[in-house]
């Protein structure tokens, strides 16, 4: 029996990175997973859960288009009969735009699908999770949602944003055994912080990614898949309302140039 077996899920950003090794961690702990994404690379994590035996189905959407949530919320229903846990975890980086050459448009692009989209993923999904008495919501937040320098402005406060609407709407879930949090990852490699690495390795200076945190190092996609498994698992039944930093102790400290040791 896998922790999440017979588990009912939704994934959202599930064509790359956290949110394709999330997607195959649930698969291999029992899940049935609807993953969702803005692109067609979601059918080839469909497919790579599929070829390893376990259960999964893909669909398009955008995140940020209540529409579109709730038709990939009706889809989850009518395929799996109900819901247990969904993980929405899209988002956008927006890039690295200096601060005064920041538009609204660009600001309003960034937290219609990094805080909207969770917003519309929660105010959809809880309804049938209360129903029935208990469930599991996760979000991605980030550590830039806590500290500064972790991202852009606008990237920034939309992952404030979801840090508070995940302790807001646990909340407003009072009593209702909904479980609602977050995971904060720092650096990791996926899709969205390609540019990084790439300008790294670039320069010679990949020994560096990640420095700043006392592990030394960056993160693995699978090593926030880990925790969001934990948060949607029975053995999370506790945790509630938290935001959880899976940043290799970046949070924990201020940031400082590596010392030398020699």
């Amino acid at each position: 029996m896998g922790r999440l077996q017979a588990k009912r899920t939704i994934i959202t950003g599930a064509g790359s990175g956290i949110g394709r090794a999330t997607s195959k961690a649930f698969a291999r702990e029992g899940a049935s997973i609807l993953c969702v994404d803005k692109t067609d690379a979601v059918h080839e994590t469909v497919e790579m859960i599929i070829a390893a035996g376990g259960h999964a189905i893909g669909m398009t959407a955008d995140v940020g288009v209540e529409a579109e949530v709730i038709g990939y919320v009706d889809r989850a229903i009518a395929e799996f009969g109900g819901l247990d846990i969904i993980y929405a975890n899209a988002g956008i980086s927006g890039g690295m735009v200096p601060f005064f050459d920041q538009t609204v448009d660009y600001w309003n692009e960034i937290l219609r699908v990094n805080l909207i989209g969770p917003f519309l993923a929660i105010k959809h999904v809880a309804p049938h999770l209360i129903k029935q008495g208990k469930g599991s919501i996760i979000c991605t937040a980030s550590v830039a949602g806590i500290r500064a320098n972790a991202g852009g402005s606008p990237y920034s406060a939309s992952k404030a944003g979801v840090i508070s609407l995940v302790q807001t709407s646990s909340n407003a879930f009072y009593g209702t055994g909904v479980r609602v949090n977050a995971v904060c990852p720092g650096l990791i490699e996926t899709g969205m912080t390609k540019p990084i690495f790439d300008n790294a390795r670039a320069r010679g200076n990949e020994d560096k990614i990640g420095q700043l945190n006392p592990m030394g190092r960056y993160g693995e996609p699978e090593e926030i898949a880990n925790m969001v498994l934990f948060l949607a698992s029975d053995e999370a039944s506790y945790v509630n309302g938290q935001a959880f930093p899976v940043d290799g102790g970046l949070t924990s400290t201020l940031p400082f140039v590596k010392p030398r040791t020699s």
